[in-house]
């Protein structure tokens, strides 16, 4: 199985961009796709945490990058992740740039980020997606283990500032071309998002101040993510049923 993260990939910008992503398009057309509407905030920590241990905010206790000017590090998370428990019981896993804690999590690689696993500027940006998709081919060409989880984080840093912005759907594109890299080496795929975007206007919950020192913030996190399955048979309605839809297909257990 390989799991595809894309913080703050949106469906307002995919679908009206088709014809410029055909990656997207084979998989919503081999697939099946809709919307995750969040029913806990749009903040990427909480929501990757809930994807991969299955609990919800309040359970797994970690709500932010940073706690008293301290960065959150994963053994500060009291909470078993799937990959945890896959590992336990037998079944080979690695996990590749997991943006739940900065810089983000990798399990079982030796992977050094772009710009300490804070890339803003442009070139960093591309970077990372470049310096991703590279590490992921030659985990899946050299030794492909049972669940494989990448995840992309440059959208969700360039929505904030260029959200509308023609350069945005240039870089749905660059992960576009990844996506087809990384989707031809395994016919079971979940593509998921852990929020949407809106300008920031209409955004629900605002995770910036409208001003910042980079300059004026353009857009921000919504409700609304994305999930694409392909071959996939559970149902994944909130981004805790990722988790039970994994220690389902590995372990056949829902409970716990």
């Amino acid at each position: 199985m390989l799991i595809i993260g894309i913080d703050a990939a949106t469906w307002t910008v995919i679908k009206p961009n088709l014809s410029r992503l055909p990656n997207f398009k084979k998989l919503m057309e081999e697939g099946e796709y809709s919307s995750i509407y969040l029913k806990q905030k749009p903040w990427s920590p909480e929501v990757w945490c809930s994807m991969f241990t299955g609990l919800l905010p309040e359970k797994h206790g970690h709500h932010d990058f940073v706690v008293n000017d301290r960065i959150v590090k994963r053994e500060d998370i009291k909470a078993e992740f799937i990959w945890d428990i896959l590992d336990e019981n037998g079944v080979s896993v690695k996990a590749l740039n997991i943006p739940f804690v900065v810089p983000p999590y990798n399990y079982n690689l030796d992977f050094k980020p772009v710009a300490q696993g804070v890339p803003v500027e442009l070139d960093e940006l591309l970077e990372e997606i470049e310096k991703v998709t590279a590490f992921a081919l030659d985990v899946l060409n050299n030794n492909k283990p049972d669940l494989f989880i990448v995840a992309y984080t440059a959208l969700d840093k360039l929505s904030h500032f260029h959200w509308g912005e023609d350069i945005l759907v240039d870089f749905y594109e660059k992960i576009d071309i990844a996506l087809g890299k990384l989707i031809a080496y395994d016919d079971e795929v979940i593509v998921i998002s852990d929020h949407g975007f809106c300008d920031y206007d209409s955004a629900p919950v605002r995770t910036l101040p409208e001003r910042t020192p980079k300059g004026k913030v353009k857009g921000d996190h919504h409700p609304e993510a994305i999930i694409i399955r392909k071959n996939v048979k559970c149902y994944i309605e909130q981004p805790v049923d990722v988790f039970k839809c994994i220690k389902k297909r590995f372990l056949g257990d829902l409970n716990g």
